[in-house]
């Protein structure tokens, strides 16, 4: 009997095996071969000019990079970008999907209208805003002038100060809508009956959202965020087209310098050592991210609390 049960989970494990091989030999030629293929040419001097010829080039590539004061200043314009535009779509998405949660009227249609954005090509967004932040008829300093915001039309893509948040307003216009709908989604799957008990203990809005909404919320923040953090990390169409990652390196994360190395001054080496640079990097943010979020997963939530309170409730009123 033993040996039949064993030979049945034996069974269920290669049928599992033959399922999941299509997806894992899909990841390795799309993701992983391109990943140690470009690991393997950051050691070696690869140009587009001489393909044939990638000699040893005794960590020439990484040296260069590290030496170069550029890395450092596109590492930290990423790391800004990436904190800025996460925060804010984050405390904004939720904001919104606070709202869209409630019982406002024509919700639906709410809910439908915040998708157009996200709908939007990003190269189209680009120029969208392009258009709009164009100083001579731009409407974005049309309208700052009628409201008396500033006193002359403004050079937000070329200025060395305001490129970057003009890039970032462009970001958070697209990738508000698919925080604030993961969130509402979230939202959607939270039990009534927790509020109820909530409000019967004399809960007002503030501490029903810190002590419900957001413990049990926990685990579609970390995933949303990690997400939105890996997607703006490696965030190179808005900079392209916008800015090219001008003016003089104010926007020029680490997509633009690589790409620029890789494809503008034609050293693939060089191009490929900053992705692996980059990769490492990206690693150890996520892993951070990571350990943070599980320092508190072991602690009772206080939804849980409320929960039990709902349901001792409805004992008692049956």
């Amino acid at each position: 009997m033993r040996g039949k049960r064993l030979s049945e989970l034996a069974k269920d494990r290669m049928f599992l095996l033959v399922l999941i091989l299509p997806a894992l030999a899909m990841l390795l030629f799309t993701i992983g071969i391109p990943i140690v293929k470009s690991i393997y040419m950051s050691f070696f001097k690869v140009s587009l000019l001489s393909m044939k010829q990638q000699p040893w080039n005794d960590f020439a590539n990484y040296k260069e990079i590290l030496q170069d004061g550029e890395f450092f200043s596109a590492l930290g314009v990423t790391l800004t970008y990436v904190f800025c535009i996460v925060s804010i779509q984050f405390v904004l998405g939720l904001f919104l999907a606070l709202l869209l949660n409630s019982s406002i009227r024509f919700k639906k249609f709410f809910r439908t209208l915040i998708l157009i954005p996200w709908i939007v090509p990003t190269i189209v967004s680009a120029l969208l805003w392009m258009w709009l932040f164009q100083p001579q008829y731009g409407l974005i300093n049309y309208i700052l002038q009628q409201l008396h915001i500033i006193d002359k039309p403004q050079e937000w893509l070329t200025n060395m100060d305001l490129a970057l948040p003009a890039v970032i307003v462009t970001a958070l216009w697209r990738q508000l809508p698919f925080m604030s709908t993961m969130l509402l989604a979230g939202m959607q799957g939270i039990s009534e009956d927790m509020y109820e008990a909530a409000r019967i203990d004399g809960a007002n809005r503030t501490q029903i959202l810190l002590n419900i909404t957001l413990p049990l919320l926990k685990n579609n923040i970390k995933t949303i965020t990690l997400i939105s953090i890996i997607e703006n990390f490696k965030m190179f169409p808005l900079f392209w087209i916008m800015t090219g990652g001008g003016p003089l390196n104010k926007t020029t994360t680490l997509a633009i310098y690589s790409y620029k190395a890789a494809f503008v001054q034609m050293n693939l080496g060089k191009g490929a050592a900053i992705g692996a640079l980059w990769l490492i990097i990206m690693i150890l943010i996520s892993g951070l991210y990571n350990k943070l979020f599980a320092l508190g997963e072991d602690k009772p939530g206080k939804g849980k609390n409320y929960a039990k309170s709902s349901s001792a409730q409805k004992q008692q009123a049956v």
